[in-house]
């Protein structure tokens, strides 16, 4: 499913001395199918802009298209369009309110008026999807389990919704390095699996890298930037001037191409890297 911004605004508190700009003319276009990865300092727009996406927000002036569906009109349904878009908060949860596992992530299917044999199939293939044993956990409260595993169970709640378009606001934020590598993962899987429309928000340059197809990046509500992950790491100067960075692995390789050594400059995963100097090593040795 589709999206298209068209010279978007989104002002706060319009008409007092408080009145301020979230967003300023933002224009793009995501594909069908795409895997975005939406970054930017806090406070460039990031959050504002997705909520204006399932109509949380309405923009001061300009246009959305959702799969060539004006959503700013008036009198849209926007229920229809929530079954469409599927937006995780960050720490979703703290959204988590049934008494077990199975009732919250049964609670979107069931509002939708599924049956309950489609209820039991969507909640099943959601807990699998983010990696939890349906038989062990759909009995159990969330609120007895650990953090990573609410976290992915209100992700669950949102994909058992089966959205076509699915945005992420830091879905990892605050969890450990293993319980975010392990969320990421889930994300990796679900896109290729349901092969929707994602767009993740990050402040982790290294998670976007590995990830998603294209990135944009947002500041002081403008996008300034779009490309490839590639493309856009080659940006270091800009992106430091608007207080980002680069992948670490970034910061290195140019280090090492400084002092001479013939290093592909386009690294951006770790991955990549031990690629790279496994290759140069071994060209070093004939």
């Amino acid at each position: 499913m589709s999206i298209k911004i068209e010279n978007l605004v989104y002002k706060y508190m319009t008409g007092t001395p408080f009145e301020k700009t979230a967003i300023d003319d933002v224009s793009l276009e995501i594909k069908d199918g795409e895997f975005i990865g939406l970054i930017g300092h806090t406070g460039s727009g990031k959050s504002t802009l997705i909520q204006q996406l399932n109509g949380l927000l309405k923009p001061t002036s300009g246009k959305i298209y959702i799969d060539g569906e004006d959503i700013t009109v008036k009198g849209i349904n926007l229920k229809k369009i929530r079954q469409k878009v599927g937006l995780v908060f960050q720490y979703p949860e703290y959204q988590l309110f049934e008494e077990t596992v199975f009732k919250d992530v049964a609670f979107g299917p069931q509002n939708l008026g599924l049956s309950d044999d489609e209820i039991l199939k969507r909640v099943k293939r959601a807990l699998k999807i983010v990696g939890i044993d349906f038989e062990k956990y759909k009995d159990k409260s969330p609120f007895d389990l650990s953090g990573g595993q609410r976290r992915r169970i209100a992700i669950a709640g949102i994909l058992a919704m089966e959205p076509k378009i699915l945005i992420l606001d830091e879905p990892t934020a605050g969890l450990d390095p293993k319980g975010r590598d392990e969320i990421l993962e889930e994300i990796r899987k679900l896109h290729k699996e349901y092969n929707n429309t994602v767009i993740l928000v990050s402040h982790s340059m290294e998670d976007v890298a590995k990830l998603v197809d294209r990135l944009i990046v947002m500041y002081k509500g403008k996008n300034i930037l779009t490309g490839t992950p590639r493309e856009v790491f080659k940006e270091i100067e800009t992106l430091e001037k608007i207080g980002l960075a680069v992948p670490q692995v970034t910061y290195l390789i140019r280090e090492l191409r400084k002092r001479g050594i013939d290093i592909r400059e386009d690294i951006i995963t770790v991955k990549e890297a031990q690629e790279e100097i496994v290759r140069l090593l071994r060209r070093d040795k004939k």
